[in-house]
């Protein structure tokens, strides 16, 4: 049986690397039915709406999307699509995987980079509580629940366990905000005492930045709250060669939108510049799950051949190719 999913192709680039996306899927053998939306800046403007209820109905109905970059339309009071979804959808947990990349040269190239961000998506100073007090003084409001924060840690710890995993790390800045970071401390504690077999620690998220950028391989697990999280990740991915080939899921209990995790680039769009590997990596955390566990082990084995011999690669990782010489590269080490 076929598996339904919502594609949502963006705009800028979103559409190439999308299209690059479905064809190496189809190359993969895996069966899908792919429901395809709109989601762009143009018709963010048109319908006065981040998020048109058509593409929260087919998310909802496939339970499963793939989704290429969206621009947000500066000005107008328009709120982060992606704020949007992982609100409507309550796509509580943000993950990303953060892994070297074969022949994809940075300064950490004699350490194999492995590791896996948690990051809570749902609360945080993310709520957008804003106050102007009075004239030129604002407060912003952080929330942290224990529900949110025991949620995402039991994703972290679940995901350690499930894969074999040995240390999380929980980030957080608990010596200043002692109620609000402290609340989260907490909630990783008593997840940790249900996984004994797993070694638990923590950092103040300032050491964790350092830490991250001196000694990266150190890292394998991390869970953090919400701005923490986002800053993080992104500082994460590019140790690995940056947003261009960083893979992002945002997951539910009941629903599941994988993503490519850097912008629309309209400046190359068209071009045939787009590196679709951050999608194409994306997707296979979909196809894992989607329970899929051998079509994306074979997927990410192409991706990674591609990268280790060099001569199929997009401008933006030092090569000459195009979006679909790339393509058709990661085709072939599929079928070969």
């Amino acid at each position: 049986m076929a598996h339904r999913i919502t594609l949502i192709a963006g705009d800028g680039i979103g559409p190439e690397v999308a299209e690059a996306a479905v064809r190496v899927l189809e190359a993969t053998g895996v069966a899908i039915e792919w429901d395809r939306v709109e989601l762009s800046a143009d018709r963010i403007r048109a319908t006065g709406e981040s998020l048109p209820a058509d593409v929260v109905a087919s998310i909802e109905r496939t339970k499963v999307g793939l989704k290429g970059p969206v621009t947000t339309p500066v000005g107008g009071g328009f709120q982060s699509v992606n704020v949007a979804l992982r609100k409507k959808l309550d796509l509580y947990a943000n993950v990303r995987p953060v892994k070297s990349m074969p022949g994809l040269h940075t300064r950490f190239d004699d350490v194999a980079l492995d590791m896996v961000i948690f990051r809570e998506n749902t609360e945080d100073l993310y709520s957008g509580l804003e106050h102007e007090v009075v004239p030129d003084v604002i407060t912003s409001i952080k929330v942290i629940t224990r529900t949110a924060s025991t949620r995402i840690a039991r994703a972290a710890f679940r995901y350690a366990s499930r894969h074999l995993r040995k240390r999380v790390t929980a980030i957080h800045k608990a010596n200043i905000m002692k109620l609000a970071d402290g609340l989260f401390l907490r909630c990783c504690r008593e997840i940790a005492a249900d996984y004994p077999h797993l070694i638990y620690n923590e950092l103040i998220v300032d050491n964790a930045s350092m830490q991250l950028v001196t000694r990266p391989e150190q890292f394998d697990i991390l869970v953090l709250p919400n701005l923490y999280g986002d800053i993080l990740s992104d500082l994460a991915a590019g140790l690995v060669g940056g947003l261009g080939v960083a893979a992002g899921a945002n997951l539910g209990d009941q629903h599941a939108v994988f993503e490519s995790v850097h912008g629309s680039a309209p400046d190359i769009a068209g071009q045939g510049k787009a590196n679709p590997t951050a999608l194409l990596r994306s997707s296979v955390m979909m196809l894992d799950h989607l329970k899929e566990t051998a079509a994306a082990r074979r997927l990410d084995e192409a991706i990674a051949r591609v990268y280790a011999k060099g001569d199929g690669l997009t401008p933006d990782v030092g090569g000459t190719a195009t979006t679909g010489q790339f393509t058709e590269a990661v085709i072939r080490e599929l079928k070969g």
